[in-house]
């Protein structure tokens, strides 16, 4: 397991605890963005390990959870159609939408199949010409050039029975979302790694700048973690406010310039909703005017309407970090991984699938 057990060093681990909490000499709130994140922090108990003064909150980084009850509506609605294949990753299957999830109309006959990447879908497409086949194009900024790519590659090919019913959304408008939320008590965060590996830093330099406060780029194993949350209270502790990369191994601050040329040639920035956020500007990827014929919502005529999601899920406050998995009463009870209220209970991404896995009781 080398290059993987090295970052899961108990005994490193311990000097990096250690450190934090000599240099921790006040409260400090941080958020880690990425659901992968929020599963490492939970799974190997970061956050116990930590000083009581220091606070992690769980923000909106899971895409699955993040997707509109109104878009899996959508989607459950091509997928029930006739000479239909719907193609998407396993964790959206299980997502509810007003009146049942993907995996349902599966049961009921439905071509529902899962793909392990959109190129996937546009294979099927090439082998099924007879049917439409629509590929549920979610995800955040590491998502993107996979997405685009599939799309670049139906359109160059001039393959006509492939569309995607795009839920494509960008990191940066929902922090600065969450930054301007009343009553914010984030005051440092952790970027998301991946999403920083396609995009590189230089945007949350102005965030850092505009806002007032750290942002450390961190990986996804239980040291990175701890170090960027070192990193973090280091610079609150000298009231400094820059990004630093942590996950240098991986992350250039330029991102991958052909990923995001090949993003900028199929997608353009518009408005999107996510759930229990409501609609932030800017937030989403649409597709540009040459390639709106694989537009799946288009394709099928789906009229946009909106969905009052559940009342008794919390799953929105959740996304916002303002609650934790164990405030919801129907948490581990009416709501669990087989008959889940919301979706952070579903992804294997969603802090509340985190906290079921492995914390279910709150000691």
């Amino acid at each position: 397991m080398k290059f993987i057990d090295e970052y899961r060093d108990p005994k490193a681990a311990a000097r990096y605890v250690e450190e934090i909490a000599r240099i921790t000499t006040r409260p400090w709130t941080i958020m880690e963005i990425c659901g992968g994140q929020t599963h490492t922090i939970i799974r190997y108990g970061v956050d116990r390990l930590l000083p009581n003064k220091i606070t992690l909150l769980h923000g909106p980084g899971c895409p699955v959870c993040v997707t509109p009850v109104e878009l899996v509506d959508k989607a459950i609605e091509i997928a029930s159609q006739k000479n239909v294949i719907f193609c998407s990753f396993g964790d959206m299957l299980r997502v509810p939408g007003t009146a049942k999830d993907l995996l349902s109309v599966k049961a009921d006959g439905g071509d529902v199949r899962i793909v392990y990447s959109p190129l996937d879908s546009f294979k099927i497409a090439q082998e099924n010409p007879d049917n439409e086949v629509v590929f549920f194009a979610i995800g955040f900024e590491t998502t993107a050039p996979a997405n685009a790519a599939a799309i670049y590659q139906a359109k160059r090919r001039g393959l006509t029975n492939f569309s995607v019913l795009l839920a494509q959304v960008l990191v940066p408008p929902a922090i600065e979302a969450i930054l301007t939320s009343p009553g914010c008590q984030v005051q440092a965060f952790l970027a998301a790694g991946h999403v920083c590996t396609v995009m590189g830093y230089a945007e949350y330099e102005r965030l850092a700048t505009k806002y007032n406060l750290p942002f450390v780029v961190t990986g996804f194993e239980p040291l990175d973690i701890l170090q960027g949350i070192y990193m973090a209270i280091a610079q609150l502790e000298q009231g400094k406010a820059q990004v630093e990369n942590q996950y240098a191994r991986v992350v250039r601050r330029e991102g991958n310039i052909e990923a995001q040329k090949l993003m900028s040639e199929v997608f353009v920035v518009v408005n999107r909703r996510w759930r229990g956020l409501g609609e932030i500007p800017d937030s989403g990827l649409g597709l540009r005017d040459a390639y709106a014929e694989f537009d799946a919502q288009k394709q099928f005529g789906l009229a946009e309407h909106e969905v009052e999601e559940s009342s008794e899920c919390i799953s929105g406050l959740v996304l916002q970090g303002s609650k934790k998995p164990h405030d919801c009463a129907a948490f581990g009870t009416r709501c669990t991984p087989e008959r889940p209220l919301g979706a952070t209970m579903v992804s294997s991404e969603g802090a509340c699938a985190a906290y079921y896995r492995y914390r279910k009781v709150n000691i």
